[in-house]
């Protein structure tokens, strides 16, 4: 059977720990599934029926088997969501122990680019990884939330590097490896460049193209420079700036893929697929929250096996990997995206879509 077990490394000696050992399918299973597009599940179950690996075919590639370690060209963010403020008497201090009701999942080429959507997943309030209010800009407040970190982590880092704190400075607070806290400090870097402009002034081709590819949304490019989004999405438009469709591929490319798995991503030149079926758009849940949860998610893939049935072609959008929706082989495409107004008009544009369904997600979709 399948057997998921979480370490702590020491990341300055070799001393580690185990955190928990679930001898069973965990939420992490599903995560690291749909990360590699390696099914876990699928594969423990042939091999509990005395199937070899080396029988077992991958059905991503069509040609290799599932005995290999998946190679990917992509990147893959999860972060979880807590809900700790419905808690009265609930301490909001995060350690190893399991406090988050959901989680959810960004693909991108860059760390940069799938941070920020990863971020903007968690709720619809956040712009992605910059200046912010939700944690005050004083050192003290600042020093407490890196050294004893909430769920508001995230958001103290990005305040301290605007206020100046250097990478070294948060590493020594926080032992956050500096590769990852550097990558940070250029989003804040584009993010001041950006602040320079305001509403008259028109945002040069160059800087939209590079903010777009580190993961700012247009909304995010519209706060920093007083525009609305539709003004934003306009000039990207103009400049000829678009997302381009990349399949999930655990070999590299290697071998042709011939997944239906995709995802949007501004670091790349060519779509990896072809438009022609205009499918029925079905959006999903998004992240599971107290008052929100499976029931959703029911809805959603009941809503694509009824338009298949009736041979529909269909596209399903969603970012929770804890779903069913997001099992590739639910609907003749999926896009593991973000669920906003930005995504959705860039997946219904590509596709040429025959229609979107909305009502099947709970409040996520039917707010846009």
């Amino acid at each position: 059977g399948e057997c998921n077990i979480q370490y702590a490394l020491n990341p300055h000696s070799r001393e580690y720990c185990i955190i928990e050992v679930n001898a069973r399918l965990s939420r992490s299973s599903a995560l690291a599934s749909k990360a590699t597009g390696y099914p876990l599940a699928f594969v423990a179950a042939k091999l509990g029926l005395e199937i070899r690996l080396n029988e077992i075919r991958n059905s991503v590639t069509k040609e290799t088997t599932a005995c290999f370690e998946p190679s990917l060209d992509y990147i893959v963010v999860k972060i979880p969501r807590w809900d700790l403020k419905k808690f009265d008497r609930v301490s909001k201090n995060l350690s190893s122990a399991m406090k988050s009701v959901g989680e959810v999942m960004a693909i991108g080429r860059t760390f940069e680019e799938t941070m920020m959507e990863a971020i903007r997943s968690v709720d619809t309030s956040f712009d992605g990884f910059g200046r912010n209010n939700y944690v005050p800009e004083t050192d003290e407040a600042i020093a407490e939330e890196l050294t004893k970190p909430t769920d508001l982590r995230v958001f103290a880092i990005a305040n301290a590097l605007h206020m100046g704190y250097t990478v070294d400075q948060i590493h020594a607070l926080t032992s956050i490896d500096k590769w990852f806290l550097c990558k940070l400090r250029g989003l804040v870097e584009t993010e001041r460049r950006l602040g320079a402009y305001a509403a008259d002034q028109t945002i040069p081709r160059g800087l939209l193209r590079m903010a777009k590819q580190q993961g700012f949304s247009d909304g995010g490019i519209a706060h920093l420079t007083k525009r609305n989004e539709m003004q934003v999405r306009n000039t990207r438009s103009a400049y000829g700036i678009s997302p381009f469709v990349k399949q999930i591929d655990t070999v590299a490319a290697e071998f042709p893929a011939f997944t239906n798995y995709l995802y949007l991503t501004y670091n790349a030149s060519e779509h990896d697929v072809s438009f022609v079926d205009s499918g029925v758009m079905v959006l999903g849940s998004g992240v599971y929250r107290i008052g929100s949860s499976v029931e959703f998610d029911w809805c959603a893939v009941r809503a694509i096996r009824t338009l298949r049935a009736n041979n529909f072609k269909t596209i399903m959008v969603n970012y929770n990997p804890e779903t069913v929706s997001t099992d590739y082989d639910e609907a003749d495409r999926l896009y593991f995206s973000n669920i906003t107004l930005e995504r959705i008009m860039d997946i219904y544009e590509v596709e040429t879509s025959a229609g979107v369904i909305i009502s099947m997600g709970g409040q996520a979709p039917n707010n846009i």
